[in-house]
């Protein structure tokens, strides 16, 4: 039976720990940045965000959505390489609906962002997944795939990777772009986590070359850096992806995609206050990362993993351990992940697990993964 007084797409329940939620602490959520933004363009009397926007997204957002990656990225952005969207999702899903049709082959990388490949399977692609090792997407394999296939794009989360936390490095960054340029095929690249670094200085993002390299693809999304629910998010790409996104079908009959939200966000870019909420939740991410190593290590000491750098997640290996059944043996325990089946294309991954330290503050992250601990004990 549908409740119609839910508001919010997961409702842990009480006393429940829930460390597989990717979803950012509702105590994070500013809200009070977002009403002197609102607050601000309603004095303004401009009805204009509330008309049909236009196909490619309001210019002045995007002009000032430009101004602010220019400075995070340290490489000029222009805003007619900026397409804006309903979320990573919705461009996943638009991307999908314009470049494939079902049948046709798409690599990922394994594991994957589970959510990703239900978006693949909705358009009826051909999923082959490709192997990583500590430094991201194994560029061997990708070479023995293109003797086989012909891919219509590469899906990949080059940093602070979904559910491994890994980056690509900057080289193989390189050397991908020569393979896509070369074999004819997209990149896309959901770079959700690339404003989100806590102690390591990142590789150049694949929105630096998405202007000039026609294959390559920047997805991006406020859903990590100031709230989901805004449903706002962008594509950075060459001017000929832009205008064949923005010349669907979709955005003629309906105008470009959240012009009151974007309206929003501009006042709020325009202000500084992105870039001071940007810094919040580095701080504050930074801190509840360490709070989980430390109860990792005291409560599951057989666990393996690597400490990540940024992002949300970590991505841990509990050698022997069918975490399938461990998930519903958890639920005595009330605690949750999410285990490392649903990010294989291939259901592998059975003895992997992702937590994420987002959703809940430090003392809930450490009970969580204390009881988690007593779980593996049974």
């Amino acid at each position: 039976m549908i409740n119609e007084f839910i508001i919010t797409q997961t409702n842990p329940k009480t006393g429940f720990i829930d460390l597989g939620m990717g979803n950012p602490d509702l105590r994070l959520l500013p809200l009070d940045a977002l009403r002197q933004s609102a607050e601000a363009y309603f004095a303004s009397g401009d009805t204009r965000p509330l008309q049909y926007g236009a196909e490619q997204g309001d210019g002045y957002f995007r002009a000032a959505l430009a101004d602010c990656l220019s400075q995070a990225y340290r490489n000029s952005v222009n805003p007619k390489h900026l397409f804006v969207t309903s979320g990573a999702s919705s461009a996943l899903d638009l991307l999908c609906a314009l470049y494939t049709h079902p049948g046709e082959v798409i690599f990922v990388e394994e594991p994957t962002y589970f959510l990703a490949l239900r978006i693949f399977n909705d358009h009826g692609l051909k999923i082959i997944p490709i192997s990583m090792d500590e430094h991201g997407l194994c560029l061997e394999e990708l070479d023995e795939l293109l003797a086989q296939y012909r891919p219509k794009f590469l899906y990949t989360i080059p940093t602070f990777q979904n559910p491994s936390g890994r980056t690509l490095t900057q080289a193989r960054r390189e050397e991908l772009i020569a393979r896509a340029r070369r074999d004819n095929f997209f990149i896309v690249a959901d770079e959700v986590y690339q404003l989100l670094p806590y102690s390591r200085t990142l590789p150049v993002p694949f929105a630096a070359f998405a202007q000039d390299v026609e294959q390559v693809i920047s997805v991006n999304s406020f859903s990590k850096i100031l709230a989901p629910g805004l449903r706002l998010g962008w594509i950075q790409a060459h001017e000929h992806i832009i205008e064949r996104l923005a010349g669907s079908g979709f955005l003629d009959s309906g105008g470009g995609m959240n012009p009151f939200t974007s309206a929003l966000v501009r006042e709020l870019i325009e202000s500084g206050g992105l870039e001071a909420n940007i810094a919040h939740l580095r701080r504050e991410y930074a801190r509840r990362l360490k709070v989980m190593d430390a109860a990792l290590r005291l409560h599951l000491p057989g666990a393996e993993y690597a400490i990540p750098q940024g992002g949300f997640f970590f991505w841990i290996h509990l050698p022997g351990v069918d975490t399938e059944k461990l998930r519903e043996n958890a639920k005595q325990y009330k605690v949750d992940f999410r285990q490392g089946e649903l990010f294989s294309s291939r259901r592998a991954m059975r003895e992997y697990i992702r937590l994420s330290f987002a959703y809940y503050a430090p003392e809930e992250i450490e009970e969580g993964v204390k009881r988690l601990g007593a779980c593996l004990r049974c």
